[in-house]
């Protein structure tokens, strides 16, 4: 063979072998989206849903624009009175709305003169700065959560609602990572 022929061959191998490593490097790159876009959704359907608060509805402890994270195992586990959970409406639009537990399954909630009752045993809520609740009263089904806004005056919530089913509560516990200085749980 003539030096520039075995050069050439040389280089050839060289490429073939790039091609090869190239072709490889593709591969997994594609393996290494498919896994990551996988961990993705087994998060978002089983772990934690991402979620922006719209509106005002829940003034002043979360406010429009608010970003953050709502975990679908904890909610899961149970819930308590006053958890902030986000909840897929039956209506058309289906959307996520974020509001707080207030009634709990088989309980009778009343607001009487701007005050919440439980089964008639009168229920402080730290979290309300100056909110006005119109008189009510709603029995809970054995499946069956009320849930309000904490700005009473302008929140679509149970009382436009009705009462949410377990299977309508997507998540509970928020964790706000948008805007920097709000960052916690909700």
């Amino acid at each position: 063979m003539k030096p520039l022929s075995i050069t050439a061959f040389l280089l050839s191998i060289i490429v073939f072998r790039m091609e090869k490593k190239q072709r490889s490097l593709l591969v997994e790159l594609l393996i290494l989206l498919l896994q990551a876009g996988a961990i993705v959704l087994i998060l978002i359907n089983f772990v934690l849903i991402p979620c922006v608060v719209e509106g005002s509805s829940m003034y002043p402890n979360l406010e429009a624009g608010d970003f953050g994270y709502s975990f679908i195992l904890t909610k899961n586990l149970g819930l308590k009175r006053f958890d902030v959970v986000v909840i897929k409406t039956s209506d058309s639009s289906s959307k996520l709305i974020v509001k707080r537990v207030i009634g709990l399954p088989n309980e009778t909630v009343e607001y009487i003169d701007n005050c919440l009752y439980i089964n008639g045993e009168y229920i402080e809520e730290p979290f309300l700065v100056d909110a006005y609740t119109s008189d009510f009263t709603e029995k809970l089904g054995s499946d069956e959560y009320f849930c309000m806004g904490d700005n009473r005056a302008v929140s679509r919530d149970s009382r436009f609602y009705g009462p949410f089913e377990s299977k309508m509560i997507r998540s509970s516990h928020l964790f706000i990572i948008y805007p920097f200085n709000r960052i916690g749980f909700r």
